[in-house]
């Protein structure tokens, strides 16, 4: 298990210290988005105007919706490779298939030449009998 890491953040002017098991550089990208938000709220008056306890929510609000958009696209990209993954897959029973018919070809054209070798053999050994 990774050691506990803990580091000072600054969130809303306010010093917290976050610590978890994630790096110090992924500790600080959290506090860091939570502060952007809060500075993009302020950039609007209507929310300066809210209560300290509705400016809270709306930012949990705005912070769930961030994560599920976030899941949502995720969850998109997750199906799409396991579409890819089975696209692959059946190329490559494709890809097999024909490497097997492929072999088989070679094999009944080597039969063939063999047979055809054989026939002008065959053919040239009767031309010099008759020849006699």
């Amino acid at each position: 298990m990774s050691a506990k890491n803990a580091t000072d953040v600054v969130i809303d002017g306010k010093i917290y210290t976050l610590s978890g098991y994630e790096s110090e550089v992924y500790l600080q990208k959290i506090g860091n988005h939570i502060n952007n938000k809060i500075n993009e709220f302020r950039k609007n008056e209507g929310y300066r105007r809210l209560s300290l306890d509705m400016q809270r929510m709306l930012l949990e609000l705005n912070l769930a919706d961030d994560y599920y958009k976030a899941k949502k696209q995720a969850d998109l990209l997750e199906k799409d490779i396991d579409e890819k993954d089975k696209q692959l897959y059946e190329v490559k029973h494709e890809l097999i298939d024909m490497q097997i018919k492929l072999e088989e070809a070679h094999k009944e054209i080597d039969l063939m030449r063999q047979e055809m070798s054989d026939l002008q053999i065959m053919m040239e050994e009767a031309g010099k009998t008759s020849e006699i």
